[in-house]
């Protein structure tokens, strides 16, 4: 079922290729995925609506704050994937186009939910849980046991052998911190954070180098989104994902027209399409495993199943505020990230 999901995503791509059609304006997209699914999107598109797509590949904060620096001449029509709360941020502010798709009733609750929270000026594309990923070989090295929830990264065996990346630059950090204060309450997660802090080697400025440096032997083990682990296994590194036995949050990757951008119309197509289970095999086929939230997608095994993960009820338009991640990062820096060893 894997080679078959990924071998028709990858056919759609060369029928594409094979028959291209006229030139139909263009479309200039931020993209906040992995490089490859970014690419295949913008080769797809233009192969067979004709719209030039200019593709341009940044992070969530940076994708952000280049629309808000834009605001008042904006360059970009489309802002596809990240983390959503920045595209909350972006919806708050008044930074994205109300739209609704005519695809909302095809998506998952949790995708029209993030549509609804923002008042129409995002959607979710993608779901992605938190947890964590660990290098067995280094565990069975130093017969550790394997993390199974947040308390075991607590664990004398994993100190100075973690890794997470900062909050300020990654919204996988983010959501953690966000996660530990829906689950443990506010004084508690802090806590949990503070005693965890001796234990974290290095807070990187990217979400995915944990993982990387995990599967690669720099580090034991990540905090990380568990989609970023089973695509390290799957280029053949020795990582295993886990999701929190006591509960855990998700991104909810999304996707935002920009508020007066040059190409609404192209940006709209594009919106449309990217929601439809067509548009939505590309993950995939580059070997990234977020859920797609298109229900009719075809699921491969190594995606996230819901039912299976003990979600938290994340509060997504709360925790998706400025205000509120603003609050939260401060805290940590003041807190966790200046306090000494």
């Amino acid at each position: 079922m894997k080679k078959l999901v990924r071998s028709a995503a990858l056919a759609l791509v060369a029928a594409a290729v094979a028959t291209p059609v006229l030139a139909q304006g263009q479309v200039n997209i931020i993209c906040s995925v992995q490089a490859e699914w970014c690419n295949l999107m913008a080769t797809v598109f233009t192969r067979t609506t004709g719209t030039k797509v200019n593709m341009t590949a940044k992070g969530s904060g940076e994708a952000l704050a280049q629309i808000n620096a834009e605001k008042a001449n904006p360059k970009t029509d489309i802002w596809f994937g990240g983390t959503g709360d920045p595209h909350l941020q972006a919806a708050e502010q008044g930074l994205t186009l109300e739209y609704k798709s005519s695809q909302l009733s095809q998506l998952h609750p949790w995708a029209q939910k993030q549509a609804a929270d923002a008042g129409y000026r995002t959607v979710g594309v993608y779901l992605g849980p938190l947890g964590f990923g660990y290098n067995k070989e280094m565990l069975a090295k130093k017969k550790a046991p394997a993390p199974a929830g947040w308390a075991d990264l607590l664990r004398p065996e994993y100190k100075g052998d973690i890794q997470m990346a900062n909050p300020a630059s990654s919204g996988t950090a983010y959501t953690m911190i966000a996660t530990l204060v829906q689950l443990m309450g506010e004084e508690k997660a802090f806590a949990f954070m503070k005693s965890l802090h001796p234990s974290i080697s290095t807070y990187t400025r990217s979400g995915t180098a944990p993982i990387k440096a995990a599967a690669r032997g720099e580090t034991m083990v990540s905090i990380s989104f568990v989609h970023d682990v089973a695509t390290e296994a799957l280029a053949g590194f020795p990582v295993v994902g886990v999701y929190p036995s006591e509960g855990t949050g998700a991104e909810i990757g999304s996707m935002s027209i920009v508020k007066g951008s040059p190409n609404a119309e192209a940006a709209k197509r594009f919106y449309e399409w990217a929601l439809t289970p067509g548009g939505q095999q590309f993950g995939l086929a580059a070997n990234q495993f977020q859920l797609p939230s298109n229900k009719n997608v075809p699921k491969d095994s190594r995606m996230a199943d819901p039912s299976k993960i003990k979600l938290i009820n994340y509060d997504y338009a709360k925790y998706g505020s400025s205000a509120e991640r603003r609050r939260l990062i401060a805290r940590w820096e003041r807190e966790i990230l200046n306090q000494g060893r």
